[in-house]
């Protein structure tokens, strides 16, 4: 049985969120079992608009593709980035009420400023722990229920230091966040650090490939007492890879191989929903 995200939280075990850029990437993570589902920024801006994550995507956009991937996940709860919450106090608010009304359980805001950028890029700036809190403050009390989770992520860690991250972190539960995302800690003493400090709240690692945080199994983030695993890049990247080879492929005339590992055309239609779909219409048509 499918688990709300206020449930996961409760329930013993590290709860794996992988990374989905779209509503098909969404579905299919919540079919291969993901408990959660981790609606990346990154990704969006990779695969919506073809461009970096450097704070290019509006917050409209954001919203479609929560109501689209929410929709795509069905029952799995879906943490969506909200990215530095597009604006101030207010806007933090507003989006976060969208994020909700659209079906994510989770909204995600950061501490950088505008434009921001990838957590594992170079060349970040964060705005004022007061300013950041205030947003957190904001999207806390916009939501229509507590099980619509707030999480606070800073990227201090970068631009100041862990102990200023952890300063933040403190900050950042005094003003309502339910979950805290200390951003690339670049080793073991210091994801260390970071679950000692906050023992008993809801922790988030952040598994990026080459990215500056050590990248560790699902065991042993448990043991040190995360939480909440994402792999916010992982199927991006061997999608962009994969594609990368069959458009090379096509491109030379050959076509697919016969043993090319690919789902059948019948199959992609099975996992998107065609029969059911059909189904369906075939009842209303019967009913008229």
């Amino acid at each position: 049985m499918t688990k709300t995200l206020s449930e996961l939280l409760k329930s013993p075990g590290l709860i794996i969120a992988p990374g989905a850029y779209d509503a098909l990437s969404a579905k299919l993570a919540a079919q291969a079992g993901a408990p959660a589902v981790y609606m990346t920024g990154f990704g969006l801006a990779g695969s919506h608009l073809g461009l970096p994550d450097i704070g290019l995507m509006s917050a409209s956009e954001m919203v479609d593709r929560v109501r689209a991937m929410s929709a795509a996940a069905g029952a799995v709860p879906l943490i969506a980035d909200g990215d530095n919450g597009h604006g101030g106090p207010l806007n933090a608010a507003r989006l976060a009420r969208a994020y909700e009304q659209a079906g994510a359980q989770c909204i995600q805001i950061e501490d950088q400023v505008f434009p921001k950028r990838c957590g594992h890029m170079e060349g970040k700036e964060v705005v004022s722990v007061t300013d950041a809190a205030q947003k957190i403050a904001a999207a806390a009390d916009a939501r229509s229920s507590k099980d619509f989770k707030i999480m606070a992520r800073t990227d201090a860690r970068a631009t100041h230091d862990l102990d200023e991250a952890l300063r933040r972190g403190e900050a950042f539960l005094k003003a309502g966040a339910d979950i805290l995302f200390i951003e690339a800690p670049r080793d073991m003493a210091e994801l260390e650090k970071v679950c000692a400090t906050f023992k008993g709240v809801p922790l988030l690692a952040n598994m990026v490939e080459d990215g500056k945080t050590p990248m560790l199994d699902a065991k042993t983030l448990e043991e040190l007492g995360f939480k909440i695993a994402i792999y916010p890049v992982s199927a991006l990247l061997a999608v962009t890879k994969r594609l990368q080879e069959v458009y090379a492929t096509l491109l030379r005339g050959e076509g697919l191989a016969a043993n090319e590992s690919r789902v059948t055309f019948q199959t992609y239609n099975e996992l998107v929903g065609l029969p059911e779909l059909l189904a369906s219409a075939a009842k209303i048509a019967g009913t008229e």
